[in-house]
């Protein structure tokens, strides 16, 4: 059985929520249904529903740019919609602004998450929420499954004060919620003034592993290419914050882990003793072509999922 999204549903059933009001999509390129038709052409093709702008999150609608590249206000080439940024340079540059909002009555929330805090996306709707709040604008939320699971849960809370983009607000890494139980779970513990829908799957159970789901897997941003790569990035994402290059600017980002002066097999011989279930480690050598030691090889190793 395939599970249906918020999309699908919303595709299939309408929504009274939404038919007949100015609609902003906040939507990137995983916002496909099962034919991989995107959610903009999805929606437009109701003719109850009349979008008037887009909104990009990190990565852009489209999903283009790389990870911390600001995204410029545009018109979006296939549909001719206006596009809003909603991830720049700034603080402020992250959250819609009233003019944006001006001619919209409902802001429509459409991204496939990872399930790991650091994502930015869920952040990017919990800031849209709290402005639809200020500004009286609805917001609906078309869920779709966390592909981790919403089982398993790992991960130290954010220390009062070191809040930020990749962790607005304080949850575990890995934090089994979908982007529907975020929105309602933010929109009670901050008492948000906010007309909120949240239109939920059918089919999904917490223990569902996404390839069973029936759905694509479409990448939701240029490091996130397999669910491989989601599935470690938990505990990989976490060398990012260290001089260790990541796998950014290599076809296996996250899965990779090195530097110029490290030796990879002595690496992989340290890691393969901790017998960790699941996982093994290969002796590898890879040359990044961006980001942490770009153009210089790199000593390391690779990990390759053996049991999820």
């Amino acid at each position: 059985m395939t599970v249906q999204t918020g999309l699908a549903r919303l595709a299939s059933e309408g929504s009274s929520l939404l038919d007949g009001r100015r609609l902003g999509l906040l939507v990137n390129a995983t916002a496909v249904d099962t034919e991989l038709r995107h959610a903009i052409d999805v929606l437009r093709a109701r003719k109850e529903l009349k979008i008037t702008a887009l909104f990009g999150p990190e990565h852009g609608v489209r999903g283009d740019a790389q990870d911390m590249i600001s995204v410029d206000a545009a018109r979006d080439a296939h549909s001719d919609l206006p596009i809003h940024s909603l991830y720049g340079t700034t603080l402020a540059s992250l959250t819609p602004t009233r003019e944006m909002l001006a001619d919209i009555d409902v802001l429509v929330y459409d991204v496939q998450d990872v399930g790991s805090r650091y994502y930015t996306f869920v952040w990017t709707m919990v800031l849209a929420m709290r402005a639809c709040a200020a500004a009286g604008v609805a917001f609906c939320v078309l869920d779709r499954p966390n592909p981790l699971g919403g089982v398993h849960i790992e991960g130290a809370r954010i220390a009062p004060g070191f809040e930020s983009f990749v962790g607005l607000v304080s949850c575990p890494n890995r934090h089994g919620m979908t982007a529907g139980e975020i929105a309602r779970w933010r929109h009670t513990v901050e008492k948000l003034d906010l007309d909120l829908a949240v239109i939920g799957m059918r089919g999904w159970q917490r223990d569902t592993r996404f390839e069973h789901t029936g759905l694509p897997w479409v990448l939701p941003s240029p490091n996130m290419p397999t669910l491989d790569t989601a599935l470690v990035y938990p505990g990989m994402c976490l060398v990012e914050g260290t001089e260790l290059s990541e796998g950014r600017g290599t076809t296996r980002p996250f899965e990779l882990a090195g530097a110029p002066y490290l030796d990879g097999h002595r690496l992989a011989a340290d890691l393969a003793a901790f017998e960790l279930p699941g996982v093994m480690f290969r002796p590898a050598v890879y040359t990044p072509m961006f980001q942490k030691h770009h153009g210089k090889a790199c000593g390391g190793v690779q990990l390759h999922v053996t049991n999820p």
